[in-house]
């Protein structure tokens, strides 16, 4: 076995796909080399700062900048009209309200001029010589706006005589959602033995991403081009949507992303910022930066979250599921965000079902306007939103009906034996072990010994309960990706890609399937997804779609590096193409020792080989797959918690979480994704909420008023695979990136509500606070005592 041999057999060994790979970046990450938006100045840069609204609601009387234009330096203060001649951000979702008509929604413009719509819409841009000056000019520009009154629930909106945010959308209602068939649902629940009933409210959240958004806007008049550089999710779509407000053609946009300090669904669009920058940049000719702060991201980054639902579910008289009724509002805030009324409608319908036969469903959700910071896809977008409504309404059902909510769940179980199977939200999963799954989780977590653990908390004064939580997670469907493999100069591959690493990493996890294909060594491979110009299509990355898609573009990509390797192998061997075989990284003869492997042959041809005419003269590749088709994720999280019931502190102690991921390209990885996941649904069952008061006032602004985990908050997290490859992608997987929230946020709340069972509380809002559990727990002891 000649060196090479070795090197191809070690990289698919020790860096093959299932192998615990450490992440490329880490150590450039680690030693604080990382490069991101804010690292980046280029030459003659001048920066940007925001004037907003402190308004919830008004009408714009007058800006004055005057006083503004005349501070040292200071070289440009844009308001409104100096944009007109742009389009507006736009949410292209085609969805329908259940009369037919489209969404109600105006494109949102970068400065508005007519009204201000919630508490940080920007009305304003200043371009100075330095950020000081630049946001000192910010706090002179003069705003007068007339308040309006304001209103910032959806329910509250939806009333007859709320104040109403568009002239043009009645009632504030954007899009009145409506799926399923309404009198098949209610003859079932008009037929049932048992009706169960909730409300259920998915509090607003703070993305709070580690690093707050930021962009350096160009403009290059030799080639009439702009350039963004911006964090993002994908810079493929976001030049797309920059073109469109633009009004150009996409070879004059151009966007750069370097490494992103998380987004969880926040950064994927473009924000107002980026337009003002562009056209400063345009009218000054020269680079304008911005960079938020962490009070101006409270206030203007997209919100999570925000649905005000009541789930209605129908069982016959064993138990079984008859039909699932959601009825509610989904709230958008100010403006219609790009992705903002997908979540409480198409999202929530295609993820409530999750493990269980349910024959019949209704969705009916109002997207509604309110004077809010817009709401928008964070971790999850209505996936952990739908498991949440119908893991309560098991545990809750479960005590109604008379039934062990183990037992329950189990008899409602969509068995392995009746995959395919097609389900009321129009889905089809095609494979998994449900039932399975959930014994296994059962018996990991010594479920049988919990009464033990209880009895030794209560010694200690503590209560203790145990929640248990099924999803399936749709993920995101019918994308095409780019796979390029490009053979560079030095020696190294570099894998080019349209989604995008915002701490997944896909470095490793996309090396390994190249490694695996190709036997490329796994440190010769880079990445390459942040640059617009050298991509051809790309999805990005949102939705738990970046295995299925980047993988099977790389897969499908390595497939064809291979066949354009035999062609060019069998010249350099003299032999025919059809005895050429592949594998383990070489070329062979079929039936000889005489061979070469794939990177030695890269080197030949870069050398300039004489090569028949017709014959490819690279191994280098392009290639967009066909639309990939959507996954089915699957897990059963087990959580223990502790609460002192003199505090109503409380603790999770104990978790578990076991899934079917299908192929697991990377298990440590995975492991760190669901864990991320996991503490995201631990803060909305405990201690996150973003709150407005009456007047619209975003109360909790900052970190010292919004509750964040804190390593400390996290358990001991046990994650396991169980994995059934899904034939619909070639590599098998089904995605991982949000499942650790849909099954956290309910399996927490679960647990919650088992310890407070002695005191019979069933219902209580999130975040499920230390006061509220104390108060809760004072009022049921107030009751029992009376």
């Amino acid at each position: 076995m000649d060196d090479q041999t070795t090197e191809t057999a070690l990289s698919q060994t020790k860096f093959g796909v299932g192998q615990p790979v450490l992440r490329k970046e880490d150590p450039t990450l680690v030693r604080g080399e990382g490069r991101y938006t804010d690292d980046i100045n280029l030459p003659n840069q001048v920066y940007a700062a925001m004037v907003r609204s402190s308004e919830p609601h008004g009408i714009i009387r007058s800006i004055d900048t005057e006083a503004a234009k005349a501070m040292p330096g200071v070289l440009a203060v844009l308001t409104g009209a100096d944009l007109a001649g742009y389009g507006g951000l736009k949410c292209n979702l085609p969805l329908k309200s259940r009369d037919g008509s489209p969404i109600k929604y105006t494109p949102r413009p970068a400065l508005p001029t007519d009204k201000v719509r919630f508490v940080g819409d920007p009305v304003a841009c200043v371009v100075a010589k330095t950020i000081a000056q630049a946001r000192d000019a910010a706090e002179a520009v003069a705003l007068d706006i007339e308040p309006l009154p304001a209103v910032t629930s959806a329910r509250e909106a939806a009333k007859p005589g709320a104040p109403q945010l568009y002239d043009d959308v009645p009632g504030n209602i954007a899009l009145d959602y409506q799926y399923g068939d309404s009198a098949k649902v209610a003859e079932a629940f008009k037929q049932a033995a048992h009706v169960v009933s909730m409300p259920l409210v998915n509090q607003r959240l703070i993305v709070a991403a580690m690093e707050p958004r930021s962009a350096i806007g160009e403009f290059t008049t030799a080639d009439d081009k702009w350039t963004l550089h911006s964090c993002s999710q994908g810079v493929f779509g976001l030049k797309n949507m920059l073109r469109d407000i633009l009004g150009t053609t996409p070879d004059k946009v151009r966007v750069l992303t370097g490494n992103v300090g998380g987004s969880f669904g926040m950064k994927a669009a473009v924000y107002p910022e980026y337009v003002c920058i562009l056209h400063a940049a345009k009218l000054l000719g020269r680079p304008v930066k911005w960079t938020d702060d962490r009070s101006g991201s409270f206030m203007s980054d997209h919100h999570g979250r925000d649905f005000d639902m009541t789930v209605e579910t129908a069982f016959d008289k064993d138990g079984l599921i008859q039909a699932m009724r959601l009825t509610g509002y989904g709230n958008l805030g100010g403006y219609c965000a790009a992705f903002g009324p997908l979540l409480p409608t198409v999202n929530v319908t295609k993820n409530i079902i999750s493990m269980y036969k349910t024959p019949l469903l209704e969705v009916s959700t109002q997207c509604v306007f309110s004077n809010t910071t817009l709401v928008s896809a964070y971790r999850g977008a209505g996936r952990p939103e739908g498991a949440l409504s119908i893991e309560r309404t098991m545990d809750y059902a479960a005590q109604q009906l008379g039934i062990d909510r183990f037992e329950l769940r189990k008899r409602n179980f969509i068995k392995a034996k009746e995959m395919p199977f097609k389900t009321p939200a129009g889905t089809t999963y095609d494979c998994g072990d449900f039932p399975g799954l959930f014994k296994e989780a059962l018996d990991r977590a010594d479920v049988k010994g919990f009464a033990a653990r209880r009895r030794a908390s209560k010694r200690e004064g503590k209560l203790r309960g145990l929640g248990v939580a099924c999803f399936v997670e749709t993920t995101a469907a019918m994308t095409t990706e780019m796979g390029g493999i490009r053979f560079n100069d030095d020696g190294t591959v570099t894998i080019i890609t349209g989604t995008l690493d915002y701490g997944q990493g896909h470095a490793s996890a996309f090396a390994q399937v190249l490694a695996d294909k190709l036997g490329i060594p796994f440190d010769k491979i880079k990445l390459l997804q942040g640059d617009s110009d050298q991509l051809v299509t790309g999805g990005g990355t949102g939705g738990s779609r970046s295995a299925m898609t980047s993988g099977t573009a790389v897969a499908q990509a390595s497939d064809k590096v291979i066949d354009i390797g035999k062609q060019l192998s069998a010249h350099v061997l003299e032999a025919a193409a059809g005895d050429i075989e592949f594998a383990a990284g070489r070329f062979t003869i079929a039936g000889t020792d005489r061979a070469i492997g794939i990177m030695e042959l890269a080197a030949k041809v870069r050398s300039g080989i004489a090569l028949p005419e017709g014959m490819p003269t690279t191994l280098d590749v392009t290639h967009v797959t066909e639309a990939i088709p959507g996954t089915y994720p699957n897990g059963v999280h087990v959580v223990e918690c502790e609460i002192e019931p003199d505090t109503g502190l409380t603790r999770v102690v104990k978790y578990l979480s076991i899934n079917d991921f299908g192929t697991v390209l990377n298990p440590m990885l995975v492991e760190g994704q669901v864990q991320g996941g996991i503490m995201q649904g631990l803060g909305q069952a405990l201690m996150e909420g973003a709150v407005y008061d009456a007047g619209g006032q975003l109360v909790t602004g900052s970190f010292m008023d919004y509750a964040m985990p804190h390593a400390h908050d996290a358990p001991s997290i046990e994650v396991a695979n169980r994995p059934i490859p899904t034939k619909s992608n070639p590599i098998g997987a089904k995605g991982c990136g949000e499942a650790g929230t849909s099954g956290g946020l309910p399996a927490v709340v679960n647990a919650v509500f088992d310890a407070l069972s002695e005191f019979g509380i069933r219902e209580m809002e999130m975040p499920m606070t230390a006061s509220k559990i104390w108060q809760a727990i004072e009022a049921a002891k107030a009751k029992k005592a009376a």
